[in-house]
């Protein structure tokens, strides 16, 4: 009987602390990164179908496409990875190459009448508009996570359990600038 009081007693202090709210935040963030992984993972499975359209109009950019390959590669291993900074960089990195791809394709009218390529840069923007809403949900929900966390009593749970502050998924630094495209060499 005094095992079961205790026992008893013990939950109601875990719980009053805030273990079972910690462990649903902490479920909650990674659900919303899940999400981020999911259409980070769509953009780059759409990047190679885009890169097959405007190759076969534009051969003379060969560096371009190397250019978005390797980025969509460098965003593949970083969602494997799990690590929000390095998957902000490597979009990031996808970014800046998509925004060069989609220059060579404005300059050239006969892709932007071509059906595929309008369809996948719909998609493309659709996808884009995903990830924005996945990456604002996922930094709500870390806001919420690390705030509650760090209140007492809840404080003295976390560190009691192991829980620390989780990162935001933040873009890299001069991602607010546009990038320069320059096909003058």
């Amino acid at each position: 009987m005094k095992r079961v009081l205790a026992v008893a007693c013990a939950a109601a202090l875990v719980s009053g602390c805030g273990y079972n709210r910690i462990q649903t935040l902490d479920e909650e963030v990674n659900g919303y990164q899940a999400q981020i992984e999911v259409q980070l993972q769509r953009r780059a499975d759409l990047v190679p179908n885009l890169v097959q359209t405007v190759k076969g109009f534009a051969q003379q950019e060969l560096a371009i496409f190397e250019e978005v390959s390797q980025a969509r590669a460098a965003l593949g291993g970083a969602i494997q990875g799990g690590s929000m900074a390095e998957m902000a960089a490597a979009n990031q990195m996808l970014t800046g190459a998509l925004g060069r791809l989609i220059a060579i394709a404005e300059d050239n009218p006969e892709i932007q009448s071509n059906e595929n390529f309008r369809m996948l840069q719909d998609q493309l923007e659709g996808t884009e508009n995903r990830i924005a809403t996945a990456r604002g949900d996922y930094n709500t929900s870390v806001r919420e996570y690390n705030g509650y966390i760090r209140r007492f009593p809840q404080v003295m749970t976390a560190k009691a359990i192991g829980a620390g502050a989780r990162e935001y998924f933040e873009a890299e630094e001069g991602a607010e600038e546009v990038p320069a495209v320059d096909f003058s060499q």
